[in-house]
């Protein structure tokens, strides 16, 4: 069957979209939950981040060997493998008795995520022709990012108020048997490939950073002299190297080393992990000042984060047209000057912060921020890359964007506990702790818009005429 004429393609993309969207919902439906869950398992501050960071880290350190695998061994193999994994740990997460029960299912939904993520592209290349179909299949599959992060925030919110959190997760069981029953139904299988799965590429670099961002993490309990943050930190360090130096030696390497030859790619991926870093701190951390400061309920909550999500997806769509006028890098170095006026504005919060003003307003800029900035940085990420090489570039975008994530968050939570606040109440103190997050935040932001104007914006020199 050839590329494009496969029949059901109503259904092919309904089963594709709604999968990825599952997995968007997913990262922030756990969001607006956060609270009960630190409540109800006795999560501490700084553990809490781990029921994000292991999720993020299985999922940014399998990607490249999920994609791989689903070269070698079918792509509509792995989408339903990956789902079934998926599926199963979100029951087992909320079934979860324990703090390590939960983290051990998000790893392994994470894993399920790396699995599945990366055959939904494929099947979309497979299934819909070069042209007009295809490229309405992936605008509805790109729009699926902007209304998940609504979805999950909302539908997190509800759930945890009138159900429990835990009933975010179950929704994940109907859904993900009626996917896998369509999958195997409507799904052609794609090509199969020969090769080798990089599986000792896979397993060092997702554990060295797995044992680094653990030792920063537990810096912020036991202090950067406690044995067991040291030895964490230059565990996760020596894994790294090895990785390194193992994917220069290696015949199919996950991670082709070639890539990072390029100035303006280097600093868009390096770029790309500041702002996840930053970023996530505002997600994490503003749905605790919500509900713990501000006292909204979790619903509350989830609604309180539209003036971030709804200019978020209205940018996002003027990208095309702005790149057109203005220049992919300059709209690239608006967007991150937006967020980062955005959190600056946010680490001013206090105790009587008003929502309109403290919250609401530095909401929409960064909205409009992340909508600018995201369709950029990829574009920056993938330039120039050779045609043999977009999808492994591809993959170091996601990698980045996962990892990023995982490492920035584990870095707020350091700058979040050695916050101090002396004689006043827990909920003023724990605004102090938020915005000196923020404040972390934008100074990785100002980072990421450094590199962008330095080897993004900054013009070529031009050669000499002779």
């Amino acid at each position: 069957m050839k590329t494009g004429q496969t029949p059901h393609q109503a259904a092919v993309l309904a089963i594709i979209v709604s999968s990825y969207l599952m997995l968007v919902v997913d990262i922030s439906i756990v969001l607006t939950g956060l609270p009960n869950i630190q409540a109800e398992l006795g999560f501490s501050h700084s553990a809490l981040s781990w029921v994000q960071n292991a999720y993020t880290l299985s999922f940014g350190g399998l990607l490249l060997l999920g994609a791989r695998a689903g070269d070698i061994l079918g792509r509509r193999r792995m989408f339903i493998a990956g789902l079934t994994l998926f599926t199963a740990a979100s029951i087992a997460i909320g079934l979860a008795p324990s703090p390590a029960w939960l983290l051990l299912g998000r790893a392994i939904q994470g894993v399920g995520a790396a699995i599945l993520a990366p055959s939904t592209l494929a099947l979309l290349s497979i299934h819909f022709a070069d042209g007009h179909a295809r490229t309405r299949a992936l605008s509805l599959y790109a729009a699926a990012a902007g209304v998940g992060a609504s979805l999950g925030l909302v539908l997190g919110g509800l759930v945890a108020e009138l159900i429990s959190w835990r009933a975010g997760f179950f929704i994940n069981l109907p859904i993900g048997f009626a996917l896998i029953v369509g999958a195997r139904r409507y799904l052609v299988e794609t090509p199969l490939q020969s090769g080798r799965l990089d599986v000792a590429g896979a397993m060092s670099s997702t554990l060295g950073m797995g044992a680094l961002v653990f030792g920063i993490v537990h810096s912020a309990q036991s202090g950067w002299a406690d044995p067991t943050t040291g030895f964490s930190v230059a565990a996760g360090l020596v894994l790294l190297v090895v990785f390194v130096v193992h994917e220069s030696r290696a015949l199919q390497p996950i991670l082709p080393l070639h890539l990072f030859a390029n100035r303006e790619r280097n600093a868009a991926y390096a770029a790309r992990m500041l702002f996840l870093g930053g970023m996530v701190g505002f997600w994490f951390f503003t749905t605790q000042f919500l509900q713990e400061v501000l006292l909204y309920t979790p619903l509350q909550a989830g609604l309180a984060f539209l003036p971030t999500t709804i200019p978020h997806f209205i940018a996002a769509m003027s990208v095309p047209r702005l790149t057109h006028r203005f220049g992919n890098a300059r709209l690239l170095a608006v967007g991150l000057s937006l967020c980062m006026a955005g959190l600056v504005w946010m680490a001013g919060l206090s105790e009587m912060s008003p929502y309109l003003t403290g919250i609401a307003a530095p909401m929409v800029l960064i909205g409009i921020g992340q909508g600018f900035a995201l369709g950029p940085l990829t574009v920056s990420a993938v330039q120039g890359v050779a045609s043999e090489d977009a999808g492994a570039a591809s993959g170091i975008v996601n990698v980045a964007h996962q990892l990023g994530g995982s490492l920035g968050l584990s870095l707020l939570v350091v700058v979040f506990a050695a916050a101090g606040s002396i004689d006043v109440s827990a909920a003023a103190a724990l605004a102090q702790h938020l915005a000196d997050t923020f404040t972390a935040s934008a100074f990785m932001l100002a980072l990421a818009l450094a590199l962008v104007l330095v080897f993004i914006v900054r013009p070529r020199p031009q050669p000499l005429a002779v």
